[in-house]
Order: C-alpha cells, then structure tokens, then sequence
C-alpha cells in the first residue's frame, strides 16, 4: 500500500453556499463529530503528509473546528484547509494561524457565483488583511487565493476581474488572462507564501454522465483517497457521492479498507491505464490525464 500524499476528510457536507459550478451534495447533510475525527487521526497520520479538511462543505462551519485543529495537533498531522472565506473572521481566522496549518486555500471565485451584483472589495480586504497577519505571525503558512474560471476564449466574470485588478495594484504582478497559461503554471507568486492559483472549471463525475474510455488515470489510491462526514471511504476527491464505497472508517480499521481486493483492483488499474469503476469510465477530469494513460495503457503487459 503507498504512503500518500493527503487524505481529503470531510468534515461536513454543509456549506453555506452554493455555487453553481460545484455541484449540489444529495446525500444526506451530515456533520463528521470531534469524537468521531479523533477516531480517524490516529490511523490517518502514519499514512498522509497532510490532512484536508474538505470534500464537499464548507469547514468554517463546522462548531467544533478548534477542537479538530487541536487533535490535528497532538497527532502531528498538518492541515490543509479550503475554504470559501466568507467566514474568515473573528476566532475563526485565528484558528487559521494555529502552528499545524500548513496551507489555507481560499477560493475567491465563489463570491462572484453567489453575490454577482454585490462589491467584491470588502470581501477581498478581509481576505488579504488574514493574509497580512499571516504573513507577520505564520510566514511558514502558504495562501492560495483561487482563481479557478479559465476557460479558453472566455474572459473572467466580471467581479473576478476586479479581484485580479485589486491584486495586481496591491502586489504589482500581471494576472491578465493573456499571462496566464496554465497548462505550464498555475501558480503566481504575489508575496511571500501568498499565491494566486488559476485553473479552469470542469465537471464533477457522476454516474448519470455517458461512458467516456475503458481507459485512463487518477491519482486517486495513489497520492490521496477521502473519507466523507458519515466515515464512508472512497478512491477519489471528487466522488461526492461515495458511488464507490470501500467501506466505513467509522468501523473498520482504515488500513483494510485502503488495502481492500477492490482498492487494489482500482489502484493496480490506474497504473496500467485502465478504468475498473464505472464512475472512473465517465469522469470528465480524467481527460486531463490522458497522455500518461495512453503511455501506461501501452506499456501495459498483453
């Protein structure tokens, strides 16, 4: 079994809002306890660089974050948090700075998709004044601020092009579209550990999707695996609906589950370039990985 680069537990499905290039959660809302974390982190640890706080939900919300930070903590297992920002204010954002985050991912581009006719410009101030503090308290804390709406001959929503004047009269950087390719790098460095982060959009994996391939690669199984608010196991970060469920963290030792004859059928899969899940076979995102799957699919012995 790998050692992995991050598991992505989920906290809680409950965000509050809804953006509508993120797709709805149908299951039912749930709220992973600190009692019931704390079960997890033990058998996390041993395995993971780091922790993510997220799968779908927003973990801001979440009553007893403090609590989940501290036992993060005693297990020495750093955290990755993402979070809408919306909340980044008060106690919360000085949880933010505790020792064992390691980075804070903060996705601006949700205020344009739920607040399109309100001002941008105190919402982003509160933004960049965290990242201020941070700088002076944590300069060891990587920021992202992300900027995920590229999409080829599309110009960026309005209130996101104000985000990108903002941060380019404020760090003196060029965030144009036109300087921006990110098929070579995503990343543009605007102070210190303070970045913004492009991608595009793209859609979410879901059974009701056309078949795509047979064949293809995910990182799933192999650099990160999830587990959701009920305990609910799964290969992949955007299986939000745990269509493929190895089994529940709440009960069974993590280690069988990721061990598991269907985890090895996924994993060993990936590697030679073939799909051995449904979900996998009409995953758009997988399109991204195409090449090496082409290259490990033919390198595949017959």
């Amino acid at each position: 079994m790998p050692n992995y680069r991050r598991a992505y537990v989920e906290i809680s499905n409950i965000c509050n809002l809804q953006c509508h290039f993120c797709p709805e959660v149908e299951r039912q809302k749930q709220v992973m306890t600190a009692e019931q974390f704390a079960t997890l982190a033990p058998q996390i640890a041993p395995l993971v660089d780091e922790v993510c706080l997220h799968l779908m939900g927003e973990p801001l919300n979440h009553p007893e974050l403090a609590s989940i930070i501290d036992i993060c903590t005693r297990a020495r297992l750093p955290i990755n948090l993402t979070t809408n920002g919306v909340l980044l204010t008060g106690s919360r954002k000085d949880l933010l700075l505790s020792p064992i985050l390691r980075q804070v991912n903060i996705s601006v581009h949700s205020f344009e998709a739920n607040f399109p006719t309100r001002e941008v410009d105190p919402y982003l101030e509160r933004i960049l004044s965290f990242a201020d503090e941070a700088e002076k308290v944590r300069p060891d804390l990587y920021i992202n601020l992300r900027l995920w709406d590229l999409k080829v001959g599309d110009e960026p929503a309005p209130s996101n092009q104000r985000i990108r004047a903002i941060l380019e009269d404020r760090y003196k950087v060029d965030l144009s579209p036109a300087a921006i390719n990110i098929k070579r790098r995503k990343q543009a460095r605007l102070r210190g550990r303070l970045s913004a982060h492009f991608d595009s959009r793209f859609v979410w994996p879901s059974p009701a999707l056309p078949k795509r391939s047979e064949q293809g690669f995910c990182h799933g199984l192999s650099s990160h695996f999830g587990i959701h608010a009920n305990g609910t196991v799964v290969p992949c970060c955007l299986d939000k609906e745990a269509v493929i469920n190895l089994g529940n963290s709440f009960t069974q030792p993590l280690n069988d589950i990721l061990g598991s004859d269907r985890a090895e059928r996924i994993r060993s899969g990936f590697q030679l370039g073939v799909l051995r899940e449904e979900l996998c076979q009409k995953c758009p995102f997988i399109a991204r990985f195409d090449k090496k799957a082409k290259k490990l699919h033919a390198a595949a012995p017959v």
